[in-house]
């Protein structure tokens, strides 16, 4: 479980330049960004926060996102 605190300060990496980059968790195991839309999964409780890898699930609606994510290549 990521803790509170980290996801207080957690922002998106491709937005957090122009906007605020909030993030959402969903299912526990995603970072959803409320402004591009880029979803961050969360593999071993560590929040991966690489914009390739948030970019590739950005045209899944969140409902579909598969827990628990799987493994980063």
């Amino acid at each position: 479980m990521v803790s509170a605190d980290l996801l207080e300060i957690l922002r998106c990496p491709h937005c957090v330049r122009q906007t605020d980059g909030l993030l959402d968790l969903v299912k526990d195991t995603w970072l959803v960004c409320r402004d591009c839309g880029r979803k961050y999964p969360i593999v071993e409780d560590i929040p991966v926060m690489l914009i390739d890898e948030g970019s590739k699930w950005i045209d899944t609606s969140a409902d579909q996102l598969p827990v628990p994510p799987p493994p980063i290549e």
